[in-house]
Protein backbone atom coordinates (compact mmCIF):
# COMPACT_ATOMS: atom_id res chain seq x y z
CA UNK A 1 0.00 0.00 0.00
CA UNK A 2 1.01 3.63 -0.39
CA UNK A 3 1.54 4.87 3.13
CA UNK A 4 2.93 8.40 3.46
CA UNK A 5 -0.26 9.60 5.15
CA UNK A 6 -0.82 6.84 7.66
CA UNK A 7 -1.49 6.18 11.30
CA UNK A 8 -0.70 2.46 11.21
CA UNK A 9 1.61 0.26 9.20
CA UNK A 10 -0.45 -2.81 8.38
CA UNK A 11 0.71 -5.90 6.55
CA UNK A 12 -1.66 -7.92 4.39
CA UNK A 13 -1.40 -11.19 2.53
CA UNK A 14 0.03 -11.23 -1.00
CA UNK A 15 0.69 -13.61 -3.85
CA UNK A 16 4.19 -13.98 -5.29
CA UNK A 17 4.95 -16.20 -8.28
CA UNK A 18 1.58 -17.86 -8.08
CA UNK A 19 1.80 -18.98 -4.46
CA UNK A 20 0.46 -17.44 -1.27
CA UNK A 21 2.92 -15.58 0.89
CA UNK A 22 2.18 -15.38 4.58
CA UNK A 23 3.08 -11.98 5.96
CA UNK A 24 2.86 -11.64 9.74
CA UNK A 25 0.64 -8.80 10.87
CA UNK A 26 2.89 -5.88 11.72
CA UNK A 27 0.83 -3.10 13.24
CA UNK A 28 3.07 -0.30 14.45
CA UNK A 29 1.43 2.76 16.01
CA UNK A 30 2.60 6.02 14.48
CA UNK A 31 2.19 9.25 16.44
CA UNK A 32 1.41 12.63 14.93
CA UNK A 33 5.03 13.51 14.15
CA UNK A 34 5.26 10.54 11.79
CA UNK A 35 2.24 11.50 9.70
CA UNK A 36 4.04 12.94 6.69
CA UNK A 37 2.96 13.48 3.11
CA UNK A 38 5.46 10.99 1.68
CA UNK A 39 7.94 8.57 3.24
CA UNK A 40 10.71 7.05 1.14
CA UNK A 41 12.96 4.23 2.31
CA UNK A 42 16.66 4.34 1.45
CA UNK A 43 18.83 1.25 1.88
CA UNK A 44 22.43 0.40 1.06
CA UNK A 45 24.02 -2.39 -0.94
CA UNK A 46 21.42 -4.92 -2.06
CA UNK A 47 23.42 -7.86 -3.41
CA UNK A 48 21.15 -10.62 -4.70
CA UNK A 49 23.85 -12.72 -6.37
CA UNK A 50 26.07 -15.63 -5.36
CA UNK A 51 24.75 -17.31 -2.19
CA UNK A 52 21.57 -15.20 -2.15
CA UNK A 53 20.84 -16.22 -5.74
CA UNK A 54 21.50 -19.88 -4.92
CA UNK A 55 19.03 -19.76 -2.04
CA UNK A 56 16.13 -17.84 -3.54
CA UNK A 57 16.61 -18.76 -7.18
CA UNK A 58 15.86 -22.45 -6.66
CA UNK A 59 12.49 -24.02 -7.37
CA UNK A 60 9.99 -23.58 -4.57
CA UNK A 61 11.80 -20.69 -2.91
CA UNK A 62 9.81 -17.58 -2.08
CA UNK A 63 11.61 -14.49 -3.44
CA UNK A 64 9.83 -12.21 -0.95
CA UNK A 65 11.48 -14.09 1.94
CA UNK A 66 14.73 -12.21 1.28
CA UNK A 67 13.15 -9.27 3.18
CA UNK A 68 12.40 -11.38 6.26
CA UNK A 69 10.21 -9.69 8.85
CA UNK A 70 10.87 -6.27 7.25
CA UNK A 71 8.70 -6.92 4.23
CA UNK A 72 5.55 -5.37 5.67
CA UNK A 73 7.53 -2.32 6.82
CA UNK A 74 8.97 -1.87 3.31
CA UNK A 75 5.53 -2.22 1.76
CA UNK A 76 4.10 0.38 4.12
CA UNK A 77 6.37 3.06 2.66
CA UNK A 78 5.60 5.03 -0.47
CA UNK A 79 8.64 3.45 -2.10
CA UNK A 80 12.17 2.19 -1.52
CA UNK A 81 15.45 3.19 -3.20
CA UNK A 82 18.43 0.81 -3.12
CA UNK A 83 21.89 0.32 -4.54
CA UNK A 84 21.65 -2.86 -6.65
CA UNK A 85 25.08 -4.42 -6.08
CA UNK A 86 24.85 -7.05 -8.83
CA UNK A 87 23.68 -7.56 -12.38
CA UNK A 88 20.39 -9.29 -13.20
CA UNK A 89 21.09 -11.81 -15.92
CA UNK A 90 21.91 -15.43 -16.67
CA UNK A 91 24.17 -14.44 -19.57
CA UNK A 92 27.54 -12.79 -20.10
CA UNK A 93 31.21 -13.49 -19.50
CA UNK A 94 33.18 -12.58 -16.41
CA UNK A 95 35.04 -9.29 -16.59
CA UNK A 96 38.78 -10.10 -16.41
CA UNK A 97 40.78 -9.99 -13.18
CA UNK A 98 38.03 -9.30 -10.67
CA UNK A 99 38.02 -10.81 -7.18
CA UNK A 100 34.23 -11.05 -6.75
CA UNK A 101 31.46 -11.58 -9.29
CA UNK A 102 27.81 -10.90 -8.44
CA UNK A 103 24.91 -11.94 -10.68
CA UNK A 104 21.30 -12.90 -9.92
CA UNK A 105 18.65 -14.55 -12.06
CA UNK A 106 16.05 -11.87 -12.90
CA UNK A 107 13.28 -14.50 -12.86
CA UNK A 108 13.30 -14.37 -9.05
CA UNK A 109 15.26 -11.18 -8.37
CA UNK A 110 12.80 -8.79 -10.05
CA UNK A 111 9.78 -10.23 -8.16
CA UNK A 112 11.86 -9.97 -4.98
CA UNK A 113 12.57 -6.28 -5.61
CA UNK A 114 8.90 -5.71 -6.35
CA UNK A 115 7.93 -7.49 -3.10
CA UNK A 116 10.30 -5.14 -1.24
CA UNK A 117 8.57 -2.09 -2.75
CA UNK A 118 11.76 -1.06 -4.59
CA UNK A 119 10.87 1.79 -6.95
CA UNK A 120 14.42 2.85 -7.82
CA UNK A 121 17.73 0.98 -8.14
CA UNK A 122 21.10 2.70 -8.44
CA UNK A 123 23.43 0.92 -10.87
CA UNK A 124 26.53 3.12 -10.69
CA UNK A 125 28.71 0.75 -8.70
CA UNK A 126 31.66 -1.60 -8.97
CA UNK A 127 29.64 -4.75 -9.78
CA UNK A 128 27.27 -3.63 -12.54
CA UNK A 129 29.67 -4.87 -15.24
CA UNK A 130 30.87 -8.06 -13.52
CA UNK A 131 29.52 -10.17 -16.39
CA UNK A 132 30.11 -7.68 -19.15
CA UNK A 133 27.94 -5.41 -21.24
CA UNK A 134 25.52 -8.20 -22.17
CA UNK A 135 24.54 -8.83 -18.54
CA UNK A 136 24.39 -5.09 -17.83
CA UNK A 137 21.95 -4.53 -20.69
CA UNK A 138 19.90 -7.49 -19.43
CA UNK A 139 19.79 -5.75 -16.05
CA UNK A 140 18.34 -2.58 -17.57
CA UNK A 141 15.74 -4.58 -19.50
CA UNK A 142 14.79 -6.64 -16.44
CA UNK A 143 14.31 -3.56 -14.25
CA UNK A 144 12.26 -1.89 -16.97
CA UNK A 145 10.08 -5.01 -17.12
CA UNK A 146 9.42 -4.68 -13.38
CA UNK A 147 8.69 -0.95 -13.69
CA UNK A 148 11.67 -0.22 -11.43
CA UNK A 149 13.37 3.06 -12.27
CA UNK A 150 17.17 3.07 -12.50
CA UNK A 151 20.11 5.34 -13.20
CA UNK A 152 23.88 5.16 -13.20
CA UNK A 153 24.50 2.73 -16.07
CA UNK A 154 23.76 2.62 -19.77
CA UNK A 155 24.86 1.85 -23.28
CA UNK A 156 26.87 5.07 -23.70
CA UNK A 157 28.19 7.74 -21.28
CA UNK A 158 25.22 10.01 -21.95
CA UNK A 159 22.83 7.14 -21.20
CA UNK A 160 24.67 6.12 -18.02
CA UNK A 161 24.58 9.68 -16.67
CA UNK A 162 20.93 10.26 -17.53
CA UNK A 163 18.65 11.06 -14.59
CA UNK A 164 15.67 8.84 -13.88
CA UNK A 165 12.26 9.87 -12.57
CA UNK A 166 10.33 7.53 -10.28
CA UNK A 167 6.76 8.04 -9.14
CA UNK A 168 6.86 7.60 -5.35
CA UNK A 169 3.67 8.40 -3.48
CA UNK A 170 2.42 11.70 -4.84
CA UNK A 171 5.92 12.84 -5.83
CA UNK A 172 7.91 12.68 -9.03
CA UNK A 173 11.38 11.90 -7.70
CA UNK A 174 14.34 12.55 -9.99
CA UNK A 175 17.44 10.51 -9.18
CA UNK A 176 20.96 10.91 -10.53
CA UNK A 177 23.52 8.22 -9.84
CA UNK A 178 27.33 8.27 -9.97
CA UNK A 179 30.25 6.19 -8.70
CA UNK A 180 33.94 6.80 -8.15
CA UNK A 181 34.61 3.06 -7.87
CA UNK A 182 36.04 0.83 -10.65
CA UNK A 183 36.97 3.38 -13.28
CA UNK A 184 37.37 0.51 -15.76
CA UNK A 185 33.58 -0.02 -15.57
CA UNK A 186 32.84 3.47 -16.88
CA UNK A 187 30.63 3.63 -19.96
CA UNK A 188 32.43 4.58 -23.17
CA UNK A 189 31.26 5.40 -26.67
CA UNK A 190 32.08 1.78 -27.58
CA UNK A 191 30.79 -0.12 -24.54
CA UNK A 192 28.00 -0.02 -21.97
CA UNK A 193 29.05 0.78 -18.44
CA UNK A 194 28.54 3.00 -15.41
CA UNK A 195 28.40 6.74 -14.71
CA UNK A 196 31.89 7.26 -13.31
CA UNK A 197 33.14 10.54 -11.82
CA UNK A 198 35.68 11.58 -9.25
CA UNK A 199 33.60 12.61 -6.22
CA UNK A 200 35.54 15.82 -5.72
CA UNK A 201 33.80 19.19 -6.07
CA UNK A 202 37.08 20.88 -7.04
CA UNK A 203 37.50 18.60 -10.08
CA UNK A 204 36.44 20.62 -13.19
CA UNK A 205 35.39 17.54 -15.18
CA UNK A 206 33.29 16.29 -12.27
CA UNK A 207 31.58 19.66 -11.94
CA UNK A 208 30.84 19.75 -15.68
CA UNK A 209 29.41 16.22 -15.83
CA UNK A 210 27.36 16.44 -12.65
CA UNK A 211 26.06 19.94 -13.35
CA UNK A 212 24.89 18.88 -16.82
CA UNK A 213 23.13 15.86 -15.31
CA UNK A 214 21.44 17.96 -12.63
CA UNK A 215 20.27 20.38 -15.32
CA UNK A 216 18.79 17.44 -17.26
CA UNK A 217 17.01 16.35 -14.09
CA UNK A 218 15.66 19.87 -13.49
CA UNK A 219 14.20 19.89 -16.99
CA UNK A 220 11.90 17.06 -15.86
CA UNK A 221 10.42 19.43 -13.24
CA UNK A 222 10.59 16.90 -10.38
CA UNK A 223 9.13 17.38 -6.92
CA UNK A 224 12.31 16.03 -5.29
CA UNK A 225 15.90 15.55 -6.44
CA UNK A 226 18.04 12.69 -5.10
CA UNK A 227 21.70 11.84 -5.77
CA UNK A 228 22.59 8.17 -5.23
CA UNK A 229 26.37 7.77 -4.93
CA UNK A 230 28.61 4.71 -4.71
CA UNK A 231 31.53 6.66 -3.31
CA UNK A 232 34.57 6.14 -1.17
CA UNK A 233 36.60 3.11 -0.06
CA UNK A 234 35.33 0.04 1.80
CA UNK A 235 35.42 -0.30 5.60
CA UNK A 236 35.69 3.43 6.36
CA UNK A 237 33.52 4.59 9.28
CA UNK A 238 33.96 8.36 8.83
CA UNK A 239 34.13 9.89 5.31
CA UNK A 240 37.04 12.16 4.57
CA UNK A 241 36.59 15.86 3.95
CA UNK A 242 36.51 15.60 0.15
CA UNK A 243 33.40 13.40 0.27
CA UNK A 244 31.76 15.65 2.83
CA UNK A 245 32.38 18.67 0.60
CA UNK A 246 31.05 16.84 -2.45
CA UNK A 247 27.82 15.97 -0.65
CA UNK A 248 27.37 19.56 0.48
CA UNK A 249 28.08 20.86 -3.02
CA UNK A 250 25.33 18.61 -4.37
CA UNK A 251 22.86 20.07 -1.87
CA UNK A 252 24.01 23.56 -2.84
CA UNK A 253 23.22 22.58 -6.45
CA UNK A 254 19.65 21.59 -5.62
CA UNK A 255 19.83 17.98 -4.40
CA UNK A 256 17.56 17.32 -1.40
CA UNK A 257 18.77 13.85 -0.41
CA UNK A 258 22.26 12.40 -0.91
CA UNK A 259 22.00 8.60 -0.75
CA UNK A 260 25.50 7.26 -0.09
CA UNK A 261 26.75 3.67 -0.24
CA UNK A 262 30.00 1.73 -0.84
CA UNK A 263 31.76 1.49 2.54
CA UNK A 264 29.80 -1.63 3.66
CA UNK A 265 29.28 0.10 7.03
CA UNK A 266 26.92 2.87 8.06
CA UNK A 267 28.38 6.35 8.25
CA UNK A 268 26.95 9.51 9.72
CA UNK A 269 23.84 11.50 8.87
CA UNK A 270 24.38 15.17 8.04
CA UNK A 271 21.49 17.65 7.94
CA UNK A 272 22.65 20.43 5.64
CA UNK A 273 20.92 23.57 4.41
CA UNK A 274 17.46 22.05 4.07
CA UNK A 275 18.71 18.74 2.70
CA UNK A 276 20.18 15.61 4.21
CA UNK A 277 23.33 13.63 3.42
CA UNK A 278 23.20 9.92 4.26
CA UNK A 279 26.94 9.46 3.97
CA UNK A 280 26.71 5.68 3.78
CA UNK A 281 23.66 3.49 4.22
CA UNK A 282 25.72 0.31 4.70
CA UNK A 283 24.65 -3.15 3.50
CA UNK A 284 21.05 -4.37 3.36
CA UNK A 285 21.08 -7.85 1.78
CA UNK A 286 24.11 -9.97 0.90
CA UNK A 287 26.07 -13.12 1.72
CA UNK A 288 29.27 -11.33 2.77
CA UNK A 289 31.65 -12.45 5.48
CA UNK A 290 31.09 -10.40 8.63
CA UNK A 291 33.97 -8.32 9.98
CA UNK A 292 33.38 -8.59 13.73
CA UNK A 293 35.07 -5.27 14.52
CA UNK A 294 32.94 -3.37 11.99
CA UNK A 295 29.68 -5.39 11.98
CA UNK A 296 28.95 -4.92 8.29
CA UNK A 297 25.87 -7.11 8.86
CA UNK A 298 24.21 -4.30 10.86
CA UNK A 299 22.56 -1.28 9.29
CA UNK A 300 19.30 0.63 9.04
CA UNK A 301 16.29 1.13 6.87
CA UNK A 302 16.51 4.91 6.44
CA UNK A 303 12.97 6.28 6.18
CA UNK A 304 13.06 9.88 4.93
CA UNK A 305 9.84 11.81 5.53
CA UNK A 306 8.99 14.49 2.96
CA UNK A 307 6.66 17.44 3.63
CA UNK A 308 5.98 20.22 1.10
CA UNK A 309 8.71 18.78 -1.13
CA UNK A 310 11.45 18.96 1.52
CA UNK A 311 13.00 16.35 3.84
CA UNK A 312 11.46 16.74 7.31
CA UNK A 313 12.98 13.86 9.30
CA UNK A 314 14.81 10.56 8.99
CA UNK A 315 13.56 7.55 10.95
CA UNK A 316 16.17 4.80 11.35
CA UNK A 317 14.91 1.23 11.67
CA UNK A 318 17.76 -1.04 12.90
CA UNK A 319 18.28 -4.15 10.76
CA UNK A 320 20.62 -7.14 10.59
CA UNK A 321 21.58 -9.38 7.66
CA UNK A 322 21.14 -12.96 8.80
CA UNK A 323 21.38 -16.12 6.65
CA UNK A 324 21.01 -14.35 3.26
CA UNK A 325 18.02 -12.31 4.45
CA UNK A 326 17.43 -9.07 6.31
CA UNK A 327 15.54 -8.85 9.60
CA UNK A 328 14.81 -6.38 12.36
CA UNK A 329 17.56 -6.01 14.91
CA UNK A 330 17.02 -7.45 18.38
CA UNK A 331 17.25 -5.07 21.38
CA UNK A 332 20.98 -5.60 21.90
CA UNK A 333 21.82 -5.19 18.20
CA UNK A 334 19.60 -2.12 18.00
CA UNK A 335 21.35 -0.56 21.00
CA UNK A 336 24.73 -1.06 19.30
CA UNK A 337 23.42 0.55 16.11
CA UNK A 338 21.89 3.52 17.95
CA UNK A 339 25.18 4.19 19.74
CA UNK A 340 27.22 3.73 16.56
CA UNK A 341 25.16 6.06 14.35
CA UNK A 342 25.23 8.75 17.04
CA UNK A 343 29.02 8.52 17.30
CA UNK A 344 29.50 8.58 13.53
CA UNK A 345 27.12 11.53 13.14
CA UNK A 346 28.84 13.58 15.84
CA UNK A 347 30.90 15.62 13.31
CA UNK A 348 27.67 16.70 11.57
CA UNK A 349 25.67 18.19 14.46
CA UNK A 350 22.73 15.86 13.92
CA UNK A 351 20.24 15.61 16.78
CA UNK A 352 18.63 12.33 17.76
CA UNK A 353 15.35 11.27 19.33
CA UNK A 354 14.62 7.69 20.40
CA UNK A 355 11.46 5.67 19.93
CA UNK A 356 11.87 2.16 21.33
CA UNK A 357 14.55 0.54 19.12
CA UNK A 358 14.29 3.19 16.40
CA UNK A 359 15.98 6.55 15.98
CA UNK A 360 14.55 9.82 14.62
CA UNK A 361 16.73 12.57 13.18
CA UNK A 362 14.74 15.83 12.85
CA UNK A 363 15.78 17.96 9.86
Amino acid sequence: MSGGRRRFLVATGATILGGPTAVAADRVAIDERDRHETTIGFVGDTMLGRGVDERYGRNGANPAAVWGDLRSRLQSLDGVCCNLECCLSTRGERYPDRTYYFRADPEWAVPALEAGNVRFASLANNHALDFGATALMDTLESLDGGDIAHAGAGERPDDARAPSVASIGDLDVAVVSFSDQSAEYAATEDRAGTAYVECDPTNPETRRIVTETLERAAERDPDLLVASLHWGPNWVEIPDETYREFGRWLVDEGVSIVHGHSAHVVQGIEPYDGGVILHDTGDFVDDYTVKEELRNDRSFLFEVAIDDGDPAAVRLVPVVIDDEAVRRADPWEAAWLRKTIAERSAPFDASFEYDDREVIVPL
